[in-house]
């Protein structure tokens, strides 16, 4: 079902927005932020950090996904997303999961066998 949801701007414009393609855009964001977590995760265990450092290897890695997204949607991100912090922090946590799995598991790899 691609049903279309309408919002009024802060200048009285009322803005269409497509439930389907939304939920498209956000799934794509989240198959990248879940790459990058497991990407981000194998490096920092592969570099050795640990503890506050690795975590914030992380936050580092999800502000620069944020970034990208951003710079590749341009000027017209709402055509793409409903809000831009919302694409921050969407997910965070599932993100930090998979970062974590990662991270451990190839500190352990590398570091301690």
């Amino acid at each position: 079902m691609n049903r279309v949801k309408t919002t009024q701007s802060k200048t009285g414009e009322i803005i269409a927005y497509s439930e389907g393609a939304i939920r498209n855009n956000i799934s794509a964001v989240e198959y990248c932020r879940t790459s990058m977590a497991a990407i981000s995760g194998c490096a920092a265990g592969i570099l050795g950090l640990s503890g506050t450092l690795g975590f914030l290897f992380y936050f580092l890695s999800v502000f620069v996904l944020w970034l990208m997204v951003l710079l590749k949607s341009g000027t017209q991100w709402r055509k793409y997303f409903i809000s831009r912090s919302n694409l921050l922090t969407n997910q965070f946590m599932g993100g930090l999961c998979t970062y974590v799995l990662f991270w451990t598991f190839l500190y352990g790899m590398v570091h301690v066998y």
